[in-house]
């Protein structure tokens, strides 16, 4: 999820087709040396001296003192300050307060983990007076959604009222999960359409490897990575691997035609949203002009752009491309993630191998990556062995990807190599300390050790 729009969307004055919105998305085609990394990670807030999720009250203050100390630009809805911009860098609220920077597009891992870093510290200075910490964890191991405060922005309260007509998990996945991803470039179409597919088929190892949200109210919840399980449960019209991206016919046109029929959240017009949701009227009648809440209504490129960022698959294509199937985790992770899939996409050859790897895989094979991989994780059975060998067969592959770029990059995998050859995961290791030392009390992840 992205912030709210900075700037109001006016009345389309010039009526949209089908085709401004494929050529939209094929505008992110881009030359290979202009490609570039953009890293996002969400951490969750607790409260030093009672664990508790962190309020919005506190997180105005966190947000203004980066902007009166470091320098960073306050993002407004109405009177509440609701993130922050610098250098292409934003700091986003998702809807349970879970703080949010979307980096900005850079060249190389080293300036992406430099970024991390001095976003840590800048975020860690404030927090300490403010008497929070930051858990590096894919889900909320303790409290319930009820407990969570809910955050002041109003796309947020339009999907709060929504989420459970279409799942029973998707509050789970607004207040209490997070994640890093990764946004990538494409150089043409048919980049674009193998790295998706690449993408889309590689997402479950990715998860089996940052797997770490094993618990949820308190208890262990016999998944490795419990925020991966709750996306099956969100909502089908947005969610899920989106099986025509192995289609003959898949491109920009037809990755347009699935977001066009996706029902609309909302409209975002003179600094308010108006929800969309009661008739779930699609983009595809907006733009014939037939939305139910806005008849003889027409949208612009910012509606196209707003309306994209409400599509969840597990790789989302806009005018680049994002990796969405990791759980949030601590600092050497958020580092390791942009590894993993630059290592693999970012070096023709290497992504060449790597779609040989992946091509002859079933749909059959995809669903169940997808559905067993949460529970399962690098354990989970695959062919002739498990996910785990499929696992360090990617690292190796990306191993050369980044030693082919010449630029120092692969030490930021070894994180990785250690639980591929180990099969421990983060989600692994946690459940053993919560069974063997903790005496099956999850407040002992409230501490040093796991926060930033």
């Amino acid at each position: 999820m992205s912030a709210a729009p900075s700037t109001i969307a006016p009345e389309a004055t010039q009526q949209l087709t089908k085709e401004d919105l494929v050529k939209y998305l094929a505008s992110g085609c881009k030359p290979r040396e202009k490609w570039r990394i953009g890293t996002e990670h969400e951490k969750l807030g607790y409260n030093t001296a009672d664990n508790s999720r962190i309020g919005y009250d506190v997180i105005q203050k966190l947000l203004q003192g980066l902007c009166d100390r470091f320098g960073w630009q306050p993002v407004m809805e109405g009177e509440y300050i609701i993130g922050a911009e610098l250098d292409g860098q934003s700091v986003s609220l998702e809807p349970g307060g879970q703080f949010e920077l979307s980096g900005a597009p850079l060249e190389t891992l080293h300036m992406t983990c430099a970024e991390t870093n001095n976003h840590l510290y800048q975020t860690k200075t404030i927090a300490k007076e403010l008497g929070i910490g930051f858990l590096g964890l894919g889900f909320d191991p303790k409290w319930r959604v009820e407990d969570v405060p809910v955050m002041p922005k109003h796309r947020y309260r339009i999907m709060r009222s929504y989420m459970p007509k279409r799942g029973t998990l998707g509050h789970d996945m607004m207040f209490r999960s997070t994640t890093i991803q990764v946004n990538l470039d494409f150089e043409d179409e048919a980049d674009m359409v193998e790295k998706m597919r690449i993408g889309m088929a590689l997402q479950p190892v990715a998860t089996a490897l940052f797997a770490n949200s094993p618990f949820r109210d308190g208890k262990d919840t016999g998944y490795i990575s419990w925020r991966s399980h709750v996306w099956t449960d969100v909502d089908p019209d947005r969610t899920g691997i989106l099986p025509f991206v192995w289609d003959a016919d898949f491109g920009f046109e037809r990755y347009t035609e699935y977001a066009l029929d996706v029902p609309m959240y909302f409209l975002y017009r003179n600094g308010t949203y108006e929800d969309a949701t009661q008739q779930r009227g699609t983009f595809r009648e907006y733009l014939e002009g037939r939305l139910p809440i806005a008849p003889g209504q027409y949208p612009t490129l910012k509606d196209w752009e707003t309306h994209l960022t409400t599509i969840f698959p597990e790789v989302r294509l806009k005018r680049y491309m994002e990796m969405r199937g990791a759980d949030g985790g601590p600092w050497d992770s958020i580092c390791a993630l942009p590894a993993l899939w630059v290592g693999l996409l970012y070096t023709r050859e290497i992504q060449t191998e790597a779609y040989e790897m992946i091509k002859g895989w079933s749909m059959e094979d995809h669903q169940h990556l997808r559905d067993s991989v949460p529970s399962t994780g690098l354990k989970t059975p695959f062919h002739d062995g498990t996910v785990q060998d499929v696992a360090k067969q990617v690292l190796a592959l990306s191993r050369k990807g980044l030693q082919a770029r010449g630029k120092g990059e692969e030490s930021f995998l070894k994180p990785l190599e250690v639980i591929a050859n180990t099969g421990v995961t983060a989600g692994d290791a946690l459940r053993k300390r919560y069974h063997e030392e903790w005496g099956s009390n999850v407040d002992n992840i409230f501490s040093e050790e796991f926060t930033y």
